[in-house]
């Protein structure tokens, strides 16, 4: 463990729902794990009128969100809660916020807190660069005395035009330095170990280039659908909720160069190169080629009817926003070259799974001529559920002659588990928010180099006639063609809830309305 200082974590928007279903839950745990410093506190504040103690009942004793295993669970809670406090701005965020700043200064004193903040934004991003100002305006920003950091939410913009202008904003009133995007997929443990399964072991990072690999695929799939999020969701599309930020930042991983020490920003450095390097798709015919887009529709799933997703609450019966997304793209690096990274996304599909695969090249001298494709070697690392590494490799089938047949050597993080505190990803997140270290939080150029990849990619599908929605089936692995994305004799794997893909995990009985096209 780092050392930590003394601090207030200060949270805008405190009354809403990420802070009672994840931070202060993340915080609670990290108070049960006695990783927070003795003088630490936290000031929520919203528009709500709310004392201190109804803040206290509303995240803490009246929660569902808590975890109560203790046997002193109600103390535990008590203690905590002595921790929590409340200030409310009024009418709005865009207001003077003197007596705010009175607040923080009075429980500084009280704690001896020594004046080092961290600002949560649990806001949405329009109102970001409005609320870093009113700070700013009463120097709650200036470092010197302590120090202060923000913490914002994504969607960091919803283009490169507005996510340029999310960033300019906040760097009027905060250093770059100062700003943490937090991406909770980063928190995850399983995406963090991919910078260790990489540059810890000899056997793979030898590999790790266009002499060996294939190609690389990346699945993330979601079972549900978008339920009551339906409203947002038209307006964002999987391309944009999922994959600009969250499986960008597992490609910036995947691609990355070795940094030279594990300093912060030489990670951050080596993922806005691999991002950088990604090679732009500007012109039709390869748009055309190389993404997929498709949009779930109804089904009888295991005897129960699906909604459609036109069908969805808050989502316009004509929408053509994308809950499947497919792209092919490659990387012009030396690693890289010519090595074809294939990354989906999608809702209701057959089940919650989100996992990388790296398909070897099969042997230069193949001798066992007669063998199926599907032997060659492929690395699976399953970021969730079941999480855990997968190797598939050929070995002889007992008898005579070299029958090949593929075999599995797998390890589960489960394994792991005991004695070791694994932390939820925003445990991890705000823990390392707190301690300075900035290694999983995103940087505004690598934000930026992330949109300058998608952007062209949406405004195709938003413009072009011969951008087609697909449809699939709730319940299915998307469209019908999403295989022929994939060069070759190649075809996605598609995976089960655990990691080592006996089928039996996967069936479902699917009765669909026959739709192909949207």
């Amino acid at each position: 463990m780092k050392s930590m200082d003394e601090q207030m974590l200060i949270i805008f928007g405190a009354s809403g729902d990420l802070t009672k279903r994840k931070l202060i839950p993340a915080l609670y745990d990290l108070y049960k794990g006695d990783f927070l410093p003795e003088n630490f506190v936290v000031l929520g504040t919203s528009r709500s009128d709310l004392t201190d103690d109804d803040f206290r009942n509303r995240v803490v004793f009246n929660s569902e969100f808590l975890k109560d295993e203790a046997e002193n669970s109600d103390a535990t809670k008590a203690e905590f809660a002595k921790k929590l406090f409340y200030k409310d701005l009024g009418d709005g965020y865009d207001t003077d916020f003197t007596p705010l700043k009175e607040r923080i200064h009075e429980l500084n004193s009280k704690f001896k807190i020594n004046h080092n903040f961290v600002f949560y934004f649990s806001l949405p991003p329009s109102i970001y660069e409005t609320v870093a100002k009113n700070l700013a305006a009463v120097d709650l920003s200036v470092e010197g005395v302590g120090w202060k950091r923000l913490i914002v939410e994504k969607p960091f913009g919803y283009s490169l035009e507005t996510a340029k202008e999310l960033n300019i904003g906040l760097q009027k009133y905060f250093r770059e330095s100062q700003i943490y995007r937090i991406d909770h997929y980063l928190g995850k443990e399983t995406v963090q170990n991919l910078l260790v399964t990489r540059f810890s072991n000899t056997v793979f990072e030898p590999l790790w280039n266009r002499n060996y690999i294939r190609h690389v695929e990346i699945t993330n799939a979601e079972s549900v659908g978008v339920g009551n999020r339906g409203g947002y969701y038209d307006k964002s599309g999987a391309l944009r909720d999922m994959f600009q930020n969250h499986l960008m930042q597992i490609v910036s991983i995947v691609a990355m160069e070795p940094p030279i020490s594990d300093d912060p920003e030489e990670i951050r450095n080596e993922k806005v190169k691999a991002l950088k390097s990604l090679r732009i798709m500007d012109d039709e015919e390869t748009l055309f080629n190389h993404t997929i887009r498709g949009q779930y529709t109804s089904a009888i799933i295991n005897g129960e009817t699906v909604k459609g997703y036109r069908e969805e609450e808050g989502v316009d019966p004509a929408s053509t926003t994308e809950t499947f997304a497919a792209i092919k793209f490659y990387i012009d690096n030396w690693r890289w070259k010519d090595v074809p990274f294939y990354v989906r996304t999608a809702k209701r599909m057959p089940t919650k799974v989100t996992e990388i695969v790296i398909h070897f090249k099969p042997s230069h001298h193949h001798i066992f001529k007669d063998q199926d494709f599907d032997t060659d070697n492929k690395l699976i690392i399953r970021i969730q559920p079941d999480e855990g590494i997968l190797m598939k490799f050929g070995v002889k089938v007992p008898g005579q002659g070299f029958n090949v047949e593929r075999a599995n050597m797998d390890f589960y993080y489960s394994d792991l588990e005991e004695g070791n505190n694994i932390m939820e990803a925003y445990e991890r997140l705000l823990l390392d928010a707190m301690q300075g270290d900035a290694t999983l939080y995103a940087r505004a150029d690598e934000v930026e180099a992330a949109w300058a990849f998608v952007d062209p990619i949406l405004k195709y599908w938003n413009e072009s006639k011969s951008a087609i929605v697909h449809g699939y089936s709730a319940g299915v692995w998307g469209p019908l063609h999403a295989d022929d994305l994939i060069e070759g004799r190649g075809f996605w794997r598609n995976p089960c809830k655990n990691l080592a893909d006996e089928p039996s995990y996967c069936v479902l009985n699917i009765k669909n309305n026959g739709t192909e096209n949207l």
